[in-house]
């Protein structure tokens, strides 16, 4: 062990005539481990957000969506799609019919968004038909319609769960679909109505999706909307989802002209943003921490220095240089960090495992899109708050290191 190292290390072991100094160093430590835990457990939440987020939009929908520029439908769309998911880098596509709608049931209603799909082609670029919580959608693979009561046909619908919480529906509940694309009748026009039996209820935990997102058969939607033959998109699942925005330019110029694409990147690029905002303003929040904790350390270190000035000369009257006193201090410095450091990291990943594996911290869906807190504690941010934590706490240590490094043996000796 080096000289420095050695008398460092003493140092920091050794009772001190000044009882305060030793309370402080254990304050310096316990800030600094506290500081660097709460970044790791931060940048944890902050990386669970975004990545619980992302997986959860990509299960949901496409990586890249096909629809005209005049926004009046796609006609031809079975050879289109058959011809366009025979592109390089596109592993599935899917046609789908969106329109808002007004569902009720009774005297509870509320807006959502019915896509009309072909549920074969629609399970390979979604994964809502497959995270049912009660029912099924094997009846929107079907043709045969269920009667109520009067004898109408209710075709089959599948809804989101907090959907179906705001109707008071279950599966086998008969819900009224209202659509804007009305007749014409001589009293004006007239909403279209359909009348629909709940078949499946699906969560994906995404709050945008649960809340106002129904599936029906692309038949059943296209004769709500009074589309024959129509659909309003095609989706498509790509081989490379961080380059959907150029595969999605290949797409729109193999369509032809008329066509635009846009991506999940592009449709989600201020949430993504946002979350990217927070996690440096979180960094940068959290980590004046650490700062308090290294002022504690440069306190600590100065009322050591202030404790071992007559150690210092009698060193220093030995032949020890000033530049080795200075590095005593830095290391002392130095290893008040290090222990520090390591006591945050073993704490802060181990309450993010411990929050991430028991999911017990419960969010509001309506607020936060998904109900309960996400960490994703990554190793990379243990070796950047490491640096930043280490940097920080040896900056401190200069100006007490210099004091000690100027001690004059005579001066500190005289009256010995």
């Amino acid at each position: 062990m080096r000289f420095e190292l050695f008398v460092a290390a003493r140092y920091l072991r050794a009772k001190r005539r000044q009882a305060v100094v030793g309370v402080i160093t254990v304050i310096s430590i316990a800030g600094v481990a506290v500081g660097v835990a709460s970044l790791i457990i931060a940048l944890a939440i902050t990386n669970g957000m975004r990545r619980d987020l992302q997986d959860r939009l990509l299960s949901s929908t496409a990586h890249v969506e096909l629809m005209r520029v005049q926004n009046d439908g796609i006609r031809g769309w079975r050879a289109l799609t058959d011809r366009l998911q025979h592109l390089p880098h596109v592993t599935a596509a899917a046609p789908g019919l969106y329109e808002p709608v007004l569902l009720s049931r009774g005297s509870l209603s509320g807006g959502a968004m019915l896509k009309g799909i072909v549920p074969t082609e629609e399970r390979t670029v979604s994964d809502l038909l497959s995270q049912l919580t009660a029912g099924s959608a094997t009846p929107l693979s079907g043709e045969e319609n269920a009667f109520d009561v009067a004898g109408e046909a209710t075709p089959p619908i599948v809804i989101g769960s907090d959907l179906a919480n705001t109707l008071d529906a279950k599966v086998g509940s008969t819900v009224m679909a209202t659509s804007p694309q009305g007749e014409l009748t001589p009293y004006g026009l007239l909403p279209r109505l359909q009348r629909f039996r709940v078949v499946g209820i699906f969560h994906s935990g995404f709050y945008q999706y649960d809340s106002s997102f129904g599936f029906i058969r692309l038949k059943d939607a296209q004769a709500l909307f009074s589309e024959p033959d129509v659909v309003s998109i095609i989706s498509f699942k790509v081989d490379d989802l961080y380059h959907a925005d150029r595969i999605g330019k290949e797409i729109e110029a193999a369509a032809g002209p008329g066509f635009l694409t846009t991506n999940w990147m592009e449709q989600n690029r201020e949430l993504f943003r946002a979350l990217k905002l927070e996690q440096v303003v979180t960094f940068i929040v959290i980590g004046l921490i650490v700062c308090v904790a290294a002022l504690n350390i440069l306190i600590a270190l100065t009322m050591m220095v202030m404790e071992k000035t007559k150690d210092i000369a009698v060193m220093m009257s030995f032949g020890v240089e000033p530049g080795q006193v200075r590095r005593i201090f830095l290391m002392q410095g130095f290893l008040i960090s290090v222990i520090g450091t390591a006591i945050g990291l073993a704490l802060g990943y181990a309450l993010a495992w411990v929050g991430g594996h028991y999911r017990f911290i419960q969010l509001s869906a309506e607020v936060y899109s998904i109900d309960y807190l996400p960490f994703a504690p990554r190793l990379i941010d243990g070796v950047i708050v490491t640096l930043v934590s280490l940097g920080v706490s040896l900056l401190a240590t200069i100006y007490p290191s210099s004091s000690a490094a100027r001690v004059l043996p005579a001066e500190a000796l005289r009256y010995e």
